[in-house]
């Protein structure tokens, strides 16, 4: 758990009044929901400059798709709280006909988040070549669909089209129901890339059992297609390429049971290519 102090500058500076218990994430950004102005807000402390290109990112969107940004300094941010009650993690835990809802709202917030802005994008947006630089090793290592999966990559990103602001880890957990302003995303990386690569990561979430549910991954390929108007191929090929890079995280971190989800959608998508 998060202590007082963690906050206690950023709470003074901007005269917030804490509502609640602070908290620590696995990545080690420090949050407490506060009161600013009397509005329900969430204090951020970053744990890594991951969180300050994130932040800069949801002060360049403002509010459109995603939480508005209230503040920022250095490594805090203070954001919007979205408190309304519906979950798209559990709506794609309670069947088809509200996982395909889901699936929809995500593939609309990340037509909201890659609309053009009248100011120039923040420069410190990662490239998506960057982002993959896990996979060649494990590739190497690890032959398989490590070796497919890199080389879906590598003709992906040598080829990039229609290249856009990304979140970068848009999926059920990231995208939150704000209430009248609709669902909104949070928590972005700040990548630089191909339009395709954001819908990727939603094939992998919310759990292992529901992405890998018995035709669950073609149904989904078929919503996000039309939804965001992506040629079902290559999107295909993203789901490839991103599930043998998320298998290349887990083995890295040593959690190489996770690894074995990501390599499962892999051959599903190839075997669907």
């Amino acid at each position: 758990m998060a202590s007082p102090d963690d906050f206690e500058p950023w709470v003074r500076r901007w005269s917030l009044i804490a509502d609640g218990e602070g908290f620590t994430t696995r990545f080690g950004s420090r949050l407490v929901p506060v009161l600013a102005d009397g509005e329900p807000a969430m204090l951020k402390i970053g744990g890594h400059e991951e969180e300050r290109r994130g932040g800069a990112l949801m002060a360049w969107w403002g509010g459109i798709g995603a939480a508005r940004v209230l503040a920022r300094e250095g490594e805090a941010i203070l954001l919007e709280r979205l408190q309304g009650p519906r979950s798209l993690a559990a709506m794609a835990r309670a069947g088809a006909e509200e996982e395909d809802e889901a699936t929809g709202i995500l593939c609309r917030t990340a037509l909201a988040l890659h609309a053009p802005r009248a100011d120039p994008p923040p420069a410190s947006l990662a490239p998506i070549e960057a982002w993959f630089r896990s996979l060649w090793p494990a590739a190497q290592a690890h032959g398989g669909t490590f070796a497919v999966a890199a080389r879906v990559a590598r003709d992906l990103l040598d080829g990039p089209r229609d290249v856009v602001v990304l979140h970068g880890d848009l999926h059920h957990d990231n995208v939150l129901d704000g209430g009248d302003r609709g669902w909104l995303a949070i928590d972005p990386k700040g990548v630089l890339g191909e339009r395709g690569f954001e819908y990727a990561n939603l094939f992998r979430n919310p759990d292992a059992q529901v992405a890998l549910a018995p035709g669950r991954l073609a149904r989904r390929t078929a919503i996000v297609a039309e939804e965001a108007r992506l040629d079902r191929e290559r999107l295909l090929a993203w789901i490839l390429a991103y599930a043998g890079l998320g298998a290349a995280w887990s083995v890295e971190s040593g959690h190489d049971s996770d690894a074995r989800c990501g390599l499962d959608i892999a051959e599903a998508a190839a075997a669907l290519i």
